[in-house]
C-alpha cells in the first residue's frame, strides 16, 4: 500500500475528503519525525511505539571493490509493534 492509497482508506473510515485526510496523514508523519529528531519515544497504546536506537561505527566492504570501509555510528528509527496489533496481524 503506498501513501495515495492510505490516504484514500483514511478518506473512506473517517469519512473524510481526500485533502483532508492528506492533511491528517502528512502531519501525522511530520510529528513523528519531529519528535524522534528531538530524541522523544512515541507510544500508541495497543498500536506500538517509535523510538530512535543508536547504531555503533562499524566496518563493512565495498561490494565493487571489496576494501575494508569505516561505516559511522547513527541513530536510526525502530518501531515496535503492539500487543493487539501483533494479534491483529496473526
Amino acid at each position: 500500500m503506498n501513501k495515495t492509497e492510505i490516504i484514500n482508506q483514511i478518506a473512506e473510515k473517517a469519512h473524510l475528503i481526500k485533502k483532508d485526510s492528506e492533511k491528517t496523514l502528512n502531519a501525522f508523519i511530520k510529528t513523528v519525525s519531529e519528535t524522534l529528531k528531538s530524541g522523544d519515544d512515541i507510544q500508541l497504546v495497543s498500536f506500538g511505539s517509535f523510538q530512535v536506537k543508536p547504531r555503533a561505527a562499524r566496518e563493512g566492504l565495498n561490494p565493487q571493490t571489496g576494501k575494508v570501509i569505516q561505516i559511522a555510528a547513527a541513530n536510526v528509527p525502530s518501531f515496535k509493534t503492539g500487543k493487539t496489533l501483533k494479534e491483529a496481524v496473526k
